[in-house]
């Protein structure tokens, strides 16, 4: 598997990758009605190296409302140092409630050890035994509640992430079933290994129609303080809620995502940090290489974007 080398985690890795769309109907070369394989519980994009290998996985939820296609580019960008991402479509519309997503995530995570093999190109193969789970905003939420509460999965997971995480809506008003309890610390998901990443414009109104993306009360501040340790925590500064997507997002969702959202000036440095720090990240606490890791904390690798606020709780 890789390690660390001069090339910065900012910029694309070594891994030449393709970008699978998986539904109910094909599984790579055969069509599932003609097998006896089962189709995944959702739609997936998957991003996978296509050298032959075995590679960790990664499993990350779209943000509310949105399309896993918007995330392309970034999970793309993962993908490129050695890892095979699976980002469902949980759902096109949905309330407030996510338990039917906790559910589908649960699912998903219990078809990988007889189903991804058969999607993925010829002699690239999962290692199930390092997962990581991620997601970002709702998704984030739904990754949270998943690692805390469901301990009947067939697969562990062994760093769990949370990029720009909310729990639900202005005013601090949470969304079923609740995640935050508020409690210093009590977020212990059988003692995973925890990444925060938060946005520093995603709890200020883009204008008057609209309230914050992420707001006070039930954003990614909240999520750190009730981590516990081993947790990383980085706040980016001058950059927004959607700020991690492709750079093109087409549709009225995809045109949502720059009138909703308070943004920065460009997409792509904080992608690539995102992108970034997950891939260090999972480096140290799937593969036991910190070295990455530890230079962003130190400063030593220069990140794209400036950080107002780096945390470690070991």
């Amino acid at each position: 598997m890789p390690s660390s080398t001069s090339k910065s985690v900012f910029e694309d890795g070594k891994y030449v990758v393709s970008l699978l769309q998986i539904d109910s109907k094909t599984c790579g070369s055969c069509t599932y009605s003609q097998s006896d394989k089962l189709p995944p519980p959702k739609p997936l994009l998957v991003a996978t190296p296509l050298a032959n290998g075995k590679y960790p996985l990664l499993i990350f939820l779209h943000g509310y409302l949105l399309l896993n296609s918007f995330y392309s580019q970034l999970i793309q960008h993962i993908a490129s140092y050695g890892y095979i991402v699976i980002a469902p479509q949980l759902y096109k519309v949905a309330g407030p409630d996510t338990s039917d997503e906790i559910s589908s995530t649960a699912a998903i995570t219990d078809w990988l050890s007889d189903g991804l093999q058969y999607v993925l190109p010829h002699l690239v193969q999962p290692n199930l035994s390092k997962i990581a789970l991620s997601g970002h905003s709702r998704g984030g939420k739904v990754a949270f509640a998943l690692a805390n509460t469901y301990t009947n999965i067939s697969l562990k997971f062994s760093a769990l992430m949370g990029i720009d995480p909310v729990d639900g809506m202005a005013k601090g008003k949470q969304t079923p079933p609740r995640v935050l309890t508020y409690t210093p610390r009590s977020l212990n998901p059988g003692g995973t290994a925890i990444l925060v990443v938060g946005s520093g414009l995603g709890e200020k109104k883009k204008n008057i129609l609209f309230p914050p993306c992420a707001p006070k009360g039930v954003n990614h501040e909240d999520f750190f303080n009730e981590c516990s340790p081993p947790t990383c925590y980085f706040v980016v500064k001058d950059y927004g809620h959607t700020d991690m997507l492709d750079d093109v997002t087409n549709g009225i969702r995809g045109q949502a995502t720059y009138c909703t959202c308070k943004n920065g000036k460009a997409r792509e440095p904080m992608r690539r940090f995102v992108g970034g720090i997950m891939v260090a990240f999972m480096r140290a606490f799937l593969e036991d290489d910190y070295s990455d890791l530890n230079a962003i904390r130190d400063m030593q690798e220069i990140a794209p974007v400036e950080l107002q606020t780096v945390e470690f709780l070991t």
